[in-house]
């Protein structure tokens, strides 16, 4: 043992300039890929700083259910009370052809009614997978069937589905299949490019006068859209706390700056003369697995180690900051129950006052 240190030591000290070089080297490629990518960001920011700021919302009503709310009432207070106009709805497949060739679209008709009658602005999630778990929401008899014939009764649910709603002017914009090519989450059948490429020509086919959004599979840079579908914009999600499960089996923070999301969003334009959107910017707990409580009845220490009322400006400042136009906050539901079921109103009445800010 005590021959091979020595070979080990004098290999290391005789190769030490070499050594030195190789990583200088490494920290000046480093050094210069960090300031172009932020030069990028900066440009972005630039690029867009005189332009509207607008901050929406998901709204899914199977989660306001899960709180035991009434959807219509939680909706009605998000645009009277909260101010909130822009919407990102969903479509959920199960929910609006439970039984195979029998639509019922009356839960969306409301929505579109309310959003609309308050001058708001809608942009429909459309596809098998579309916000909240488990993501992929397709009927159990069209499930049951082979791919090949659950993605043609995919296909004329969507169709008819856009149908129903493309004549409506407070429709401005699809999205597609969401965070499709994220394997790692949700349960879902099928995560095949081919299909969502099929699937993007086909709503253009039906309705071409919108602007039909994917999201990126996740924030990584190797996820740049430039491959096929190329979409009209770009989705990101940004998540700044979360529980994580794999290692650490702790509380995570992404170090990640501002202007990170910044620089995905100008390379997108730069390299694709795509837009980008914020779809999902983290606005609720992530609560650790395996634990006996779920975000009904967690107990608010617990809530608050990964959202807090102290938390709110910063992540909303954080949303803008990125100089991303569009935000869609997520979790207002949430809120709306914290507020109602459990007397902790302190999320929602920030969130009313930094909204204030930037209407």
């Amino acid at each position: 043992m005590s021959h091979l240190r020595h070979i080990f030591l004098h290999v290391f000290w005789s190769n030490r300039g070499a050594l030195g070089k190789a990583i200088s080297i490494t920290i000046g490629v480093l050094v210069f890929l960090t300031a172009v990518a932020y030069g990028i960001g900066y440009w972005y920011q630039q690029q867009h700083r005189d332009e509207p700021i607008k901050i929406g919302t998901t709204f899914v009503p199977n989660y306001s259910r899960y709180f035991g709310d009434d959807p219509k009432v939680v909706l009605r207070e998000m645009i009277d009370d909260l101010g909130i106009k822009r919407y990102r709805l969903v479509s959920y497949w199960d929910i609006h052809e439970p039984v195979e060739d029998e639509y019922d679209f009356s839960e969306l008709d409301w929505q579109f009614d309310m959003i609309e009658e308050a001058g708001g602005e809608i942009a429909l999630a459309i596809g098998l997978r579309q916000p909240r778990w488990p993501e992929c929401h397709g009927p159990e008899w069209a499930m049951a069937k082979e791919k090949d014939a659950w993605l043609e009764d995919l296909k004329e649910y969507t169709q008819k589905t856009i149908e129903r709603y493309k004549d409506r002017d407070v429709l401005v914009e699809y999205q597609l299949e969401n965070e499709f090519l994220l394997s790692v989450f949700g349960d879902c059948p099928d995560h095949d490019r081919d299909r969502l490429i099929e699937e993007y020509y086909f709503v253009k086919s039906i309705d071409d006068t919108r602007p039909l959004i994917v999201n990126r599979s996740n924030n990584a840079v190797p996820s740049w859209p430039v491959r096929e579908p190329r979409a009209d914009k770009v989705g990101a999600a940004v998540y700044k706390r979360v529980w994580d499960k794999t290692i650490t089996q702790r509380y995570f923070e992404y170090p990640l700056p501002p202007w990170f999301y910044s620089f995905l969003a100008g390379g997108t334009e730069l390299t694709t003369g795509r837009e980008s959107i914020i779809h999902e910017l983290q606005t609720e707990p992530w609560l650790p697995e395996g634990v006996d409580y779920d975000m009904r009845n967690a107990p608010l220490e617990e809530l608050y180690k990964s959202f807090s009322p102290e938390m709110v400006a910063e992540r909303i400042k954080y949303g803008v900051d990125t100089g991303i136009r569009d935000i869609d906050l997520w979790g207002i539901e949430w809120w709306y129950h914290m507020k109602t079921d459990r007397n902790a109103p302190e999320i929602w009445n920030n969130a009313k006052v930094e909204l204030e800010k930037y209407r």
